[in-house]
């Protein structure tokens, strides 16, 4: 594990110091869980915004499309099978 330093503003650093000791839990840990959570977002937001993209290009929603159809069939004929 790597060792980095940074500064904060002193208010987050105390919200951080109160919570470490109401949850009894090291500081590092819960900035590692927030910044976690803080990239996945970003990822999701990444994610979200390439389908955004996606949508707005024809030959990608006609190929989505025709794939929705596809499973639609794979749908009703394992119903049928049942």
């Amino acid at each position: 594990m790597t060792t980095f330093t940074s500064s904060l503003p002193d208010d987050l650093l105390k919200n951080l110091d109160e919570t470490s000791k109401e949850l009894k839990t090291p500081k590092n840990k819960i900035i590692e869980k927030a910044l976690k959570s803080f990239l996945d977002e970003i990822q999701r937001a990444k994610y979200a915004e390439s389908f955004i993209r996606a949508s707005k290009h024809n030959d990608i929603m006609a190929i989505a499309e025709e794939g929705m159809a596809d499973y639609h069939r794979m749908i009703k004929d394992l119903e049928k099978d049942e």
